[in-house]
Order: C-alpha cells, then structure tokens, then sequence
C-alpha cells in the first residue's frame, strides 16, 4: 500500500523541480507503466519516488559540456532498456570495481579472500543480497520499496558515496534550486539502508 505521505512528498518533489523552470516534463507515469517497469527490472518504487514521476517526467535536455551522463533523468517511458540496466547496477559495478582494483572490502562480508578473482566472485555473491537503489538523477539515488519514503538521496561513485538530500524534496532543492544558500549546521541526513549506509 502506497502512503499519503510519500505521496504528498513526491508531489512536493515535482512542484519545487518545475518552480526551477530548468526542465520541461512529459505526462507522468501510470500505474500500468509503474507495473511495466517494476516487473521487468525486479524492484518497486518508494512512495515518493513514485509520486514523483506519477507527477510529470522531467525531460532530458542536451548535455552540457564536461557533463558525465548525457541523459542523466533516467528515460523510464520509452528509454533504451540496456541503459536503464546500467543505470540500475551502477551502484553495485562502482562496488564490484573499487574491491577488484582499489582493494576495497566491506567488513561485514568477513575476511578478503587472498585471491583477487575469488575476492571479486565472493562480493559479486554478497552484493545480490543488498537493496536495490534506483536512480533519480546521474548518480544520485534511492532506495527502492514500496511502502517506504523520505530516505535520504545518495549520491554514488564506486565506493565514495555522499548525501545529497534529507528526502527526494530536499535533494531537488539542494541540486537545482539555485537560491538555495548555503546548508547550516542542523542538516543532518540518515540514512537507513543496510549496507550502503555503512559506506557513507
């Protein structure tokens, strides 16, 4: 069941992005796409990040020079299904790169194998348990889950993960909102999803 409260925050979401005027929006996803989308890659949405886009798709615009992802709003109508895969496991490849180049371990998967393929099947083996983050821009991500909301947005480069939002409305205002000033002391992100916290 999906919550008033993340509805009314995803909601939220979409008005602060639009009051930007930095993007225009498609219609927003139906339900019948929701169930599409959520079937074919294996995770639901959070509440708010549902309500989100059942609000209005932000369109990509062209990228801008030095940008890193050409299409940084996931394409979730009609988008290359290859790319919304990658933009999926990204999280888990920055994970999987950083343990088979940069030495990388998570303490909780116990002792590192001393043999560097065998260390890199072991995490592959451990990652398959982790909670799926969904992207919401570039590499800024939540968590997935139907029922959940105002989890703070991740913002996500192999293993270097950062806060980039209380919530999916604060992120919006925190990434786009260019009279935002600057963030005083009693900014305080938690994050509460296994695993990926213990990177922040």
């Amino acid at each position: 069941m999906i919550s008033y409260e993340g509805v009314r925050r995803g909601g939220e979401a979409a008005r602060r992005l639009a009051e930007t005027g930095r993007y225009e929006f498609e219609p927003g996803l139906t339900d019948t796409e929701f169930e599409c989308i959520e079937r074919e890659y294996g995770f639901e949405f959070a509440d708010d990040h549902r309500a989100f886009l059942a609000a209005g798709l932000p369109v990509n615009a062209p990228p801008e020079e030095g940008q890193t992802w050409s299409r940084p709003w996931p394409e979730w109508r009609g988008g290359d299904l290859d790319s919304l895969r990658r933009q999926l496991d990204w999280p888990v490849e920055g994970v999987l790169l950083d343990v088979e180049h940069n030495g990388f371990w998570y303490e909780g998967w116990g002792e590192r194998p001393s043999d560097g393929s065998a260390a890199l099947d072991a995490a592959r083996h451990h990652l398959l348990d982790v909670p799926v983050l969904v992207p919401v821009y570039a590499h800024r991500y939540l968590p997935a889950g139907r029922g959940a909301f105002g989890h703070p947005v991740l913002s996500l480069w192999q293993t270097d993960i950062i806060y980039y939002g209380l919530d999916l409305v604060d992120y919006l205002h925190q990434e786009f909102d260019e009279a935002r000033g600057e963030v005083d002391g009693s900014w305080a992100p938690q994050a509460t999803v296994p695993f990926w916290r213990d990177l922040l």
